[in-house]
């Protein structure tokens, strides 16, 4: 099933990795609705940064995954569903973990019903590395055990619980994508390479962190996107979970150097105690094993780490004004 003129909805089209399949859903030929959640600003996140002619193509619907008749009423219609919209802060889970049920559960829930009942032809749903917590094996494949160390985590986990009931319980065909770190332009301060990246460019002589010793699996956010749509098209994915990494791990403090050296830049690196998670709480290994979307997508890594950092290097360069460096962000 190609999503060439396929009549396409996207929820949580307006953040960092919903703009980005956006943009590239419109360049395979799809018919894009974007589901943008409700603000009084009519503020359309980082769609609003889109090339003129990829905006034009766009069908903006201002809406929230947390009420069930609106889902319905957007859903109608759409032949294929890419459900991304979410709570993903971990720090915020902390502070406010009824919101993530609300939102990642109950919200997956209102697409999910909306979808079995306009008998959507194709879902994708968005996991996360996070569900699996600190490895208990390298890689980590899909078998491995999954641990609620974080509210989020526990709420993701919860949505993806509540996608399998769908798809075992009503058939419908819904196949879940389960990312590991990704990164890129338009990812906000919230996340470790862009604290990292704006706070050198910032001009700052000493660059406050979290935990240096964790490893993560970064990925790429344009190949990401195109793990998506392969999830999309391809029939084999349904009822499936399917991590998408590079099968890679560097440790946080070697990810810092590396940035560093790519910057030129000398600075040192403070460790900050309200950056830090509880520490039962802080998932220490995520390593993806690739080895089915290599398998049954055919998906490969386009960006090596060191490509698409210079790519977010010099695209933060550019858009400083997004960034407070000076204030931490949950």
């Amino acid at each position: 099933m190609q999503v060439t003129n396929k009549k396409v909805l996207i929820t949580g089209s307006e953040g960092f990795i919903g703009s980005h399949l956006t943009e590239k859903l419109v360049e395979r030929g799809a018919k894009v609705t974007a589901l943008v959640q409700y603000n009084s600003f009519n503020n359309w996140g980082w769609l609003e940064t889109l090339d003129t002619h990829i905006k034009k193509e766009i069908e903006v619907y201002t809406g929230d995954i947390r009420e069930y008749d609106n889902m319905s009423r957007v859903i109608q219609g759409k032949d294929m569903v890419f459900h991304l919209a979410a709570l993903i802060a971990i720090p915020y889970s902390y502070q406010s973990p009824a919101a993530y049920v609300r939102t990642n559960v109950e919200g997956t829930l209102n697409v999910m019903e909306s979808c079995r009942v306009h008998g959507i032809e194709k879902i994708v749903h968005t996991s996360t590395s996070e569900v699996y917590g600190t490895a208990k094996y390298v890689p980590i494949d899909e078998k491995h055990p999954l641990q609620g160390q974080s509210p989020y985590s526990a709420s993701k986990i919860g949505a993806d619980k509540m996608v399998e009931s769908y798809y075992r319980s009503f058939n419908l065909p819904v196949a879940t994508i389960r990312p590991f770190n990704t990164y890129g332009p338009r990812q906000s301060a919230r996340a470790v390479i862009p604290t990292i990246i704006s706070q050198i460019i910032a001009g700052k002589k000493k660059i406050k962190l979290g935990a240096l010793s964790p490893t993560r699996d970064f990925n790429y956010v344009k190949d990401t996107a195109e793990g998506f749509i392969k999830m999309a098209e391809v029939d084999e994915s349904v009822g499936k979970v399917i991590n998408v990494g590079t099968n890679n791990e560097i440790s946080i403090g070697d990810l810092v150097n590396k940035i560093i050296k790519l910057t030129g830049k000398e600075v040192k690196i403070e460790c900050e105690e309200s950056r830090l998670r509880p520490e039962k709480s802080e998932v220490n290994r995520l390593w993806c094993d690739n080895s089915k979307a290599r398998e049954i997508l055919n998906w490969r890594q386009g960006y090596t780490l060191d490509e698409g950092l210079m790519e977010t290097i010099e695209w933060i360069k550019e858009n400083m004004h997004y960034f407070k460096t000076d204030i931490y962000n949950v």
